[in-house]
């Protein structure tokens, strides 16, 4: 919303106004692509931003069949994620790196358990992360994709004591990372295993609770602590929108902030709007960062700063930027 309110205010794209529709892909690729035939077929819609998990994209990559152009936003697994779709957001290699990096000079880690949900981003996502811990001198001592809505964690517990793990990174969404990280801290493992999370926002920090942050670290290029300048623009933007008591911004919405930007530079800059644009503007694949500059622009190549923060009571405590 605050996205379409600034375009707007700057003529909006090619000399229209945004009328924003907001669709909910719901939880399975059936119900994405029910909501992506009803917004192109009876909405009508030019563009579409999605933020939503990386195996929904394809339902709706596929009931979109190219007709409107596609800007993904959030944290996704990289690779070739399909035609016609414009992905703007970090990989987990994007932020592990650094992470495994620090956690490797500043803590002394070096023996590593992976851990992620049983779907494509992890899955696509933890060899990567193994190559990265290996080129960096560590030992990946373990490594386990767990189904959606697991609840007994006793036999990962189990493995990650054996295996003398002393950080876990974990590829977890929302609930399932709140319910693990619960687990893992009446476990007592708190105190002797770090972890060290991605996808992880302030959603999350909340719905744990500070009695359940001891010793986790979070990777993420948008952290609403985050002190800079840019941020602190935004910020103002934000709070004068919705409040000075509205939630803070996170990750992920500050991802379809900026994917709303991003369409609408491409469209003014190259004088037309349609999934050809995409690929016109030579931008396929391409970060593009907008959303941290009073005034967004194209930025073709430059890659995100990458965060990474100690997770402080129900707080991000930026310890590095990259």
């Amino acid at each position: 919303m605050l996205a379409v309110a600034e375009i707007n205010a700057r003529g909006g794209i090619l000399g229209r106004a945004i009328d924003l529709v907001i669709g909910d892909c719901g939880a399975t690729a059936e119900a994405a692509a029910i909501e992506t035939a009803s917004l192109v077929e009876l909405d009508e819609v030019t563009a579409i931003v999605g933020m939503h998990p990386s195996d929904i994209r394809q339902s709706v990559m596929a009931t979109l069949r190219g007709r409107v152009p596609y800007i993904y936003t959030p944290q996704h697994e990289g690779g070739d994620i399909g035609a016609g779709v414009l992905a703007i957001g970090d990989t987990a290699a994007d932020l592990g790196r650094p992470g495994i990096a620090w956690l490797r000079e500043h803590r002394g880690a070096s023996r590593f358990f992976l851990l992620g949900n049983d779907y494509v981003w992890p899955r696509v996502s933890l060899p990567k992360i193994r190559s990265i811990v290996q080129s960096l001198g560590g030992s990946v001592v373990g490594e386990q994709l767990l189904p959606f809505d697991t609840t007994d964690y006793e036999p990962i517990f189990d493995a990650i004591r054996r295996r003398r793990a002393d950080t876990v990174i974990m590829l977890l969404l929302g609930l399932e990372g709140v319910r693990f990280h619960r687990a893992f801290v009446a476990a007592g493992l708190a105190g002797q295993v770090r972890r060290f999370a991605l996808a992880t926002d302030e959603t999350v920090l909340y719905a744990l609770g500070p009695e359940n942050v001891e010793g986790l670290l979070v990777a993420s290029s948008y952290f609403s602590t985050v002190r800079s300048a840019a941020n602190a623009s935004f910020l103002e933007s934000y709070h004068d929108c919705f409040g000075e008591a509205a939630p803070p911004p996170n990750a992920f919405g500050q991802s379809c902030y900026e994917g709303f930007h991003t369409l609408a530079a491409i469209a003014n800059a190259n004088g037309y709007i349609g999934a050809r644009v995409l690929h016109a503007s030579g931008m396929r694949r391409t970060r593009v960062r907008t959303a941290r500059r009073q005034r967004p622009a194209i930025e073709m190549g430059e890659r995100h700063v990458v965060h990474l923060a100690a997770a402080d009571d129900f707080d991000f405590r930026v310890v590095a930027s990259y």
